[in-house]
């Protein structure tokens, strides 16, 4: 990752400047870990053998369960947690098509 040095805690930001820096710096480490994420999916379409195997409902089901009690565990509010997670899947979905489509 680009960037490993510790997060500014929030409460020791002291202007919307050094807020927006904290959270601009938090959102290029968040990138960097999509895009390892992505490079999973597209593994994942290599390896499966069938296209019916790319969505799983349960799978979806069970990444969204462990996100939003990982999220309570971490202070993340499930209002925000499942529908991120939902909408990454579903983008990841639609990644992993076009790269199983692509072999």
């Amino acid at each position: 990752m680009q960037n490993d040095a510790p997060l500014k805690n929030a409460e020791s930001c002291g202007s919307m400047e050094e807020l927006r820096a904290a959270i601009d710096s938090l959102d290029a480490r968040l990138v960097a870990l999509l895009a390892v994420r992505q490079a999973y999916i597209e593994r994942a379409a290599q390896l499966k053998t069938g296209r019916d195997q790319v969505r799983d409902p349960e799978r979806i089901e069970d990444v969204v369960s462990k996100v939003i009690a990982e999220g309570r565990r971490a202070g993340l509010s499930a209002e925000i947690a499942e529908p991120v997670w939902r909408t990454l899947i579903e983008a990841s979905i639609r990644h992993e098509f076009d790269a199983f489509d692509k072999r």
